[in-house]
């Protein structure tokens, strides 16, 4: 298939505390219809490897999504205020973007769209060797899905996950939701 936009992730490391910088668009037309648009800025902020504050701002469709997640240092919990949840949230929660393998053992993950909190469960499939752009990764292929089996299509979680464990990279995402989808990483430095 073709590209239909873009998610972009900077990453600045100073000491002990990591910033990540992710911008985000895509576009579906259909007919010159647009049937699908996601427009997203966020930024993560580490401190010793801990996810310590999550901002996102994202236009869905024309439906303005958000997520306010601070760390609480006294009670050891993440203070989310999204859009789809409001409150207070486990610290062993990971944000569910893509540049980030502890997504795979997570056993729920906060929406960086809504801040709304999903249970999760992965298993490893298989390793197998994958193609991107002319080159080839020795990956190990993961499905992570919703627990709840119960939840309506759109909120389910269903993912094929291609994981590089020399480098710790997600190389590739795919899911069906409105159509196939794959995210494939196309370069890093």
């Amino acid at each position: 298939g073709e590209a239909i936009g873009y998610s972009n992730y900077f990453f600045e490391h100073e000491d002990d505390a990591m910033t990540i910088k992710n911008y985000t668009q895509f576009k579906v037309k259909l007919f010159n219809i647009t049937i699908f648009s996601i427009l997203s800025e966020a930024i993560e902020k580490y401190e010793n490897n801990k996810l310590i504050f999550f901002k996102s701002n994202t236009l869905q469709n024309g439906k303005e999504k958000f997520v306010n997640l601070r760390y609480d240092k006294k009670s050891n919990k993440f203070i989310i205020n999204g859009s789809s949840f409001k409150g207070e949230a486990d610290v062993d929660n990971v944000i569910g973007n893509w540049w980030n393998q502890k997504i795979l053992n997570a056993n729920s993950q906060i929406s960086p769209l809504s801040g709304s909190i999903k249970k999760q469960k992965v298993s490893l499939l298989k390793k197998e060797v994958i193609e991107l752009y002319g080159k080839n990764y020795e990956v190990l292929h993961f499905k992570l899905k919703s627990k709840n089996e119960n939840l309506s299509k759109e909120k389910k979680l269903n993912f094929d996950i291609w994981l590089d464990p020399r480098k710790g990279l997600i190389v590739k995402i795919a899911y069906e939701r409105m159509g196939k989808w794959e995210y494939r990483l196309k370069n890093f430095e």
